[in-house]
């Protein structure tokens, strides 16, 4: 267990590096078990996620190395087995390989995923998509198990709700299906992009990824012949625009596709951040005399859920109060209680409600960080108290977000981690 030490008020100034996308990552890297050849990666993010997912695939028999962001997958010997359940415990992508193996194998049996506590996400849009491509689902115990004794074969699937998850689930599970899949109402996130460009270029046949309906026409075999580069990490992105707009003195975000966080770019402006966004990079000026906002979360190209706690701190500069109802997950508070031990002003009014008072006085002391984005809301805080803040549960944190200490002490903040025991 980590935690991580931040000694706040200093002011942050510099450059930064946005990695690549974790959202995307622990897609791709399911996935890449369903070519039939090796597979490589660039601009990988050194995320616990990352080394969790390698972990899981050393007990199938698929071999991987990881080093200096490229990451290299064989899964050419892979064989059926029995997964590791803490680390599918560990991350809720952990259930890709449920779409992936269904693919690869025709089956699967996968422990139930765990990762953030944020409410609850339920897998039936997944179920419905792999059982109208010809799967059988039973459940025992903490175990799910798909089998298709016929095969899979092609299908018309209309998501009931808009799902990131099953949109993913099911490509991966389609791609090797005999036949045409027609899957609407689907996600339209840039890393589903993502996943469909690595797999086109392995030689799928998929068509509309980033937008609500996706065509799927199933192949017998994939293979990788060129290095594929992860998208950059646009809630990393956010996060960083957040920092920076609450406690920089001027900062510049590098490796950003702006277009992926319009959405969030437009509510920093109305708030009175005069960002100056360019083609790869956003540069964040000294803010002062924020305004409230409201904002309210949707899936993509809307305001992510993802993005809601880091914006929070920043919004307690505000005048006025400003109210962010969350649309997605709304259980996703259990940021406030830590928020307002450092001296915020923030209430879940009602289910998603979220009131953000103005505060002007913060102090340093320890929270804990409940999930990733929970988690990097306190380090934002932290950065602003007086003081000393500890963060237990940092490991949290370091699922999502690269080089984090490194990034930090680079923009002159002081943040180091250490084991819960020192």
């Amino acid at each position: 267990m980590k935690k991580l030490v931040i000694h706040g008020g200093r002011r942050l100034h510099g450059e930064v590096t946005i990695g690549g996308a974790k959202n995307s990552t622990v897609a791709l890297i399911p996935a890449s078990i369903l070519a039939d050849t090796e597979v490589k990666f660039d601009s990988v993010p050194d995320i616990l996620d990352v080394y969790n997912l390698q972990l899981i695939m050393e007990s199938m028999n698929v071999t991987s190395s990881f080093a200096r962001g490229e990451l290299s997958v064989d899964p050419t010997q892979i064989r059926e087995a029995e997964l590791p359940s803490t680390a599918i415990k560990s991350l809720r992508a952990s259930y890709y390989f449920m779409g992936s193996l269904l693919g690869k194998f025709g089956q699967a049996v996968v422990t139930f995923p765990g990762g953030d506590n944020i409410g609850p996400r339920p897998i039936d849009q997944h179920v419905k998509g792999f059982e109208a491509l010809g799967a059988e689902v039973e459940y025992d115990d903490d175990t799910v198990r798909i089998t298709s004794p016929n095969g899979l074969h092609g299908a018309r699937i209309y998501l009931d709700m808009v799902s990131v998850g099953a949109t993913i689930n099911i490509i991966l599970a389609a791609v090797r299906a005999e036949g045409t899949t027609i899957l609407e109402n689907a996600a339209k996130e840039p890393e589903i992009i993502d996943l469909a460009t690595f797999l086109n270029n392995m030689g799928a046949k998929i068509r509309g990824a980033g937008t609500d309906t996706i065509r799927i026409v199933g192949v017998n075999r994939l293979e990788s012949h060129n290095v594929h580069t992860i998208i950059p990490d646009r809630i990393e992105a956010g996060t960083y625009l957040s920092m920076a707009a609450a406690q920089g003195d001027g900062v510049l975000v590098k490796n950003i596709i702006p277009e992926h966080l319009d959405a969030f770019i437009a509510k920093m402006m109305e708030a009175g951040v005069a960002l100056d966004v360019r083609e790869d990079s956003i540069f964040v000026p000294k803010t002062t005399d924020l305004k409230a906002i409201k904002i309210k979360t949707a899936p993509f190209p809307g305001f992510a859920t993802d993005l809601q706690q880091p914006i929070t701190p920043l919004l307690s500069l505000a005048a006025r109060e400003s109210v962010i109802t969350e649309e997605i997950y709304p259980e996703r508070t259990r940021h406030i209680s830590e928020l307002n031990k450092l001296g915020m002003d923030i209430e879940s009014l009602s289910h998603g409600l979220i009131a953000i008072r103005p505060s002007s006085s913060f102090v340093g002391t320890t929270v804990s960080a409940a999930e990733i984005r929970a988690g990097a809301s306190l380090v934002i805080a932290g950065l602003m108290a007086d003081g000393v803040t500890i963060i237990k549960n940092s490991e949290h944190i370091l699922r999502g977000y690269d080089h984090l200490i490194q990034k930090i002490t680079q923009l002159n903040g002081d943040i180091e981690i250490i084991d819960e025991e020192d």
